[in-house]
């Protein structure tokens, strides 16, 4: 696949919370010509063109985490402003209404409906290269080949998409969805907020073009 880079020098804040592979997500940002800096101080965070919010390890921990650096503050005000928002990984997950590990019930940031639950699989963690299968007209996928690999490692995910839309003014979200042992959101396209449950920044070519094509809508 042939790369595109981004024309452009728009400014991605990495948010810094203390959970999430942030120099990764930092370098790929840079790679694809992103003006990126990593941090948690709030003007900065609100006011660069894009946010994106990492995130690794146990829901309820990231949460907390992330409340204690008012990045759950941070995320409502921009999407409430329309300012575009990515997370990445258990950076998706918190972006749900509840997260559930080992039987223990953890409130997320409650953006999307939904339970980010066990993954029903032989092998767990999903650990690995994976394709996805996006719906059409995605902008997150574009210039992807359908039988482009990303990179996931998860043993929890989201097992059904929720939330319905029935104003014919507002653009319903785009689902892609993978399979491990069953089918699970791998990503989503709603408005000012995208998602992915794998990793673009450990995804080479493939996840390069994905940031590349999300920072080319900053």
């Amino acid at each position: 696949m042939e790369l595109s880079t981004a024309s452009t020098n728009k400014k991605v804040v990495v948010f810094d919370y203390g959970f999430g592979n942030v120099r990764s997500a930092e370098r790929a940002l840079a790679r694809v010509g992103a003006d990126v800096e990593i941090t948690r101080d709030f003007d900065k965070a609100m006011n660069a063109d894009g946010l994106l919010v990492p995130g690794v390890g146990a829901f309820a921990a990231c949460m907390e985490g992330l409340r204690a650096a008012r990045g759950d503050w941070v995320v409502d005000r921009r999407l409430s402003g329309g300012r575009p928002v990515m997370g990445i990984c258990v950076g998706m997950q918190i972006l749900f209404a509840r997260g559930i590990e080992h039987g223990v019930e953890a409130e997320g940031l409650d953006e999307w409906p939904g339970s980010v639950e066990p993954l029903r699989a032989d092998i767990v963690p999903h650990m690995g290269w994976n394709t996805v299968d996006a719906p059409a007209g995605s902008q997150l996928f574009a210039g992807l080949d359908a039988d482009a690999r990303f990179y996931f490692v998860h043993s929890y995910a989201v097992r059904e998409w929720t939330l319905q839309t029935h104003n014919p003014v507002i653009e319903a979200p785009k689902v892609t969805w993978s399979t491990h042992g069953e089918p699970f959101v791998a990503a989503v396209e709603n408005g000012a907020l995208w998602a992915t449950q794998f990793h673009p920044e450990k995804s080479g070519d493939a996840g390069a073009q994905l940031l590349t094509n999300w920072i080319g809508t900053l």
